[in-house]
């Protein structure tokens, strides 16, 4: 492109004196004011970086290459990505779950949000998870056929497609039917989950009521092993007949029946139905973006707690750091504890569905709330508590609106980062919830147990908690896919990752080891997690580091749970003046490659 704009004003003049009547003079032809600055605009615009893909599973990410080779986009790739996970890796997500993915269109410089988290029945009441006047424990809930949402990936895949992709529809799902109708190798981390005692008897994989996922994941009686060959055909047609017929064969006719008589069944039945599925919606909403000085870090809002919680720790972190720190380890790891147990405390009781509550996500992240903020924390010994930005802000109180909610979400999710070559981008955190959902296996793949994500206890202290169940309200989440922006506002930075609750920490890890601490991509992944919700601060004592913060803090005198197996699956690219780094968590089986390798 650059050649031919360059050429124009050449070419403009020679035609401009070609057509001078002979013998005149040729008079001088004077350039368009207006044209050479957007020439120069689009040439300094033009994409150079190259692309890549960082996901869970090498063949995930190689669907993911192979379009982008064939000329597909950020959102093709995304697609093909995710189909491959949702058979690859069923216990983190899939087409019975939903998602959340930011996309940045470079030629237009803008960012979307596609919303395409699960819904709750219509019938759904905010006493969902209560029985006989107690609050459902959290296995007998997730377990439950009262804890599946309406599955949104697939409408989130065909409303991503229209509005931003380029590769033929059909094509986008021929990597994972081939993986299913031929058959998949089980990867160690599958087989590992499958043959955990502990995990076996919490979910219902292989309860004999279970037909399809117990013949399917313990064949024989026996947890598939790592380096079986598993074939899903059920999969394979799912998939087939949506690259045939679109959203409509998942959301109407034998696929929804289907889902709804799996959710009809014991134990403790749902009330989905034909209408809550074929009345689906992904919502497009913009994204919620913070300016900190030099850099803009942008990620989905509510009912995502991405562009809260990511602003929020990343500016806590900047004003509680001591100016005077240096180089200080010890300060910086106990700024960002203390910007993480902030934020923590303001995102349990304020974010919920945007669309049914009133949710304060701009003055959460004002600069002159964080300044005050900031001031509030440093008990180690107490449980922090929300702020107040109405009273900050002068807007009038706004802590009494709720009751407050310390409601967990399980990790069963899955992260992709994406940059194709001409410079889109998409960060796109899925899930089904809790690993292998809620069990029910439909057609192939497994349905979620998202509703778990709302808060159990519907009313704290006899206020009304923000994210309880109600008819077709989208529950909380955690998930955060995050991009960041450099002070030119070019693109510098995709980020996110699964892990339930921790999300929020694992994803800011990240962010403020390559921003702050001059990490590399990999290197920020690499750090210890550390997770600051409350008043325990778990730390990951089984990577290099880990031990020296868990000590370190202990010093500081935080109450310290040392940790191990941490769930994260962070996926990382970051733009460097010479291309693209990518990071993959090694604490998962994921790779970022750049479509060169």
């Amino acid at each position: 492109m650059k050649p031919r704009f360059l050429l124009l004003p050449l070419m403009s003049a020679l035609l401009a004196t070609a057509c001078q009547p002979a013998g005149e003079t040729p008079q001088p032809v004077e350039p368009d004011p207006e044209q050479a600055p957007a020439e120069e605009a689009e040439a300094a615009r033009a994409w150079t970086k190259g692309a890549m893909v960082a996901a869970a599973d090498p063949r995930a990410v190689e669907a993911g290459l192979d379009v982008l080779r064939e000329g597909g986009t950020a959102v093709d790739a995304a697609i093909a990505v995710h189909a491959v996970l949702g058979l690859v890796e069923p216990q983190s997500s899939g087409i019975g779950g939903g998602a959340f993915a930011v996309y940045y269109d470079f030629e237009d410089d803008a960012l979307t949000v596609y919303d395409g988290r699960e819904t709750a029945p219509m019938a759904a009441t905010e006493d969902l998870f209560m029985q006989d006047g107690e609050v459902l424990g959290f296995v007998p809930a997730w377990q439950s056929g009262r804890s599946a949402g309406v599955p949104g990936m697939i409408a989130l895949y065909k409303a991503m497609h229209e509005a931003e992709g380029e590769a033929d529809w059909a094509r986008l799902f021929q990597p994972a039917i081939d993986l299913a109708a031929d058959g998949f190798e089980v990867s160690p981390r599958l087989a590992g989950l499958l043959a955990n005692e502990r995990l076996r008897q919490a979910v219902r994989l292989d309860d004999e009521d279970n037909e399809a996922s117990a013949g399917y994941f313990y064949p024989d009686g026996e947890p598939l092993k790592a380096g079986f060959v598993r074939e899903n055909p059920a999969y394979a047609e799912t998939l087939r007949a949506v690259a045939a017929n679109g959203p409509d064969a998942f959301y109407t006719g034998a696929n929804a029946e289907a889902i709804v008589a799996a959710l009809s069944a014991d134990p403790i039945p749902g009330s989905m139905t034909l209408e809550d599925l074929s009345g689906y919606d992904v919502e497009t909403r913009p994204a919620l973006c913070g300016k900190h000085e030099d850099i803009e870090i942008c990620s989905a809002p509510p009912p995502s707690s991405g562009g809260v919680t990511q602003n929020a720790i990343y500016g806590l972190y900047n004003r509680i750091l001591p100016s005077n720190s240096g180089d200080s380890k010890s300060d910086r790891l106990r700024a960002w504890v203390e910007a993480q147990r902030l934020a923590y405390a303001d995102r349990d009781h304020y974010v919920a569905d945007s669309d049914f509550v009133q949710v304060p996500s701009e003055d959460l992240i004002n600069p002159d709330y964080l300044d005050a903020r900031a001031t509030q924390g440093g008990d180690m010994d107490a449980e922090p508590q929300p702020g107040d930005p109405g009273e900050v802000l002068g807007r009038g109180p706004m802590i009494d609106m709720w009751g407050r909610d310390t409601s967990d979400d399980k990790p069963g999710t899955t992260h992709i980062s994406i940059v194709d070559s001409q410079g889109n981008a998409v960060s796109m955190t899925a899930t089904v919830e809790s690993a292998f959902g809620n069990s029910r296996m439909v057609n192939g793949y497994l349905l979620n147990n998202e509703l778990t994500d709302f808060a159990r206890q519907p009313r704290m202290g006899g206020k009304p908690v923000a994210n309880a169940p109600g008819p077709g309200k989208r529950p909380r989440s955690s998930m955060s896919p995050s991009m960041v922006f450099d002070e030119a506002g070019d693109l510098l930075m995709v980020t996110g990752s699964p892990g339930g609750n921790s999300i929020i920490a694992y994803v800011s890890k990240t962010v403020i080891g390559v921003l702050e601490w001059g990490l590399s991509a990999q290197d920020a992944i690499d750090l210890p997690n550390v997770i600051a919700r409350g008043r325990t601060v778990g730390v990951e004592i089984d990577v290099r580091k880990g031990e020296d913060w868990a000590a370190m803090l202990s010093d500081m005198g935080y109450v310290v749970e040392e940790r191990t197996g941490e769930n994260s699956g962070l996926h990382v690219i970051v733009v460097r003046e010479d291309g693209l780094e990518g990071g993959a968590d090694p604490r998962r089986e994921g790779v970022a490659k750049t479509l060169e390798e």
